[in-house]
């Protein structure tokens, strides 16, 4: 399978599930501001954005987290169970770089996992965070 069949079926079944929820009367329909090329932007600043926008980052999903002494970690073996700090059904952490950036819920498709975002943290709540 080619990646651009896994785009095809990760935006199908997007389509499906916003489908699936607009019948059930539950629909939310995300609205994303159209980016636009700065016009008074220089092109010394361009370089100096597109260097910034190749910089990678990493994004990871918490499912929750859980304090426990080494004594206890050490006879951690396989079928072991620790419990966490999250409710069954409660949003994940979405972070990047280690900072809470979104909240979200898993989905699945064709076998591999994804998130939905449910909640995003706003850009000045965020950088509050960072200081």
């Amino acid at each position: 399978m080619s990646e651009e069949d896994g785009v095809d079926d990760w935006a199908a079944a997007m389509a499906e599930q916003a489908d699936v929820e607009s019948k059930d009367g539950k629909a939310t329909v995300a609205e994303y501001d159209e980016l636009e090329e700065d016009k008074d932007i220089s092109p010394a600043e361009k370089r100096k954005l597109d260097t910034i926008l190749d910089i990678p980052v990493t994004i990871s999903m918490e499912v929750g987290r859980s304090h426990i002494s080494i004594r206890n970690l050490l006879q951690l073996n396989q079928g072991s169970v620790v419990e966490l700090d999250r409710v069954a059904g409660e949003p994940l952490d979405v972070l990047v770089n280690g900072t809470l950036i979104a909240h979200g819920e898993v989905v699945v498709v064709n076998d591999k996992f994804g998130i939905r975002l449910t909640d995003v943290i706003s850009q000045l709540e965020r950088i509050k965070k960072l200081r």
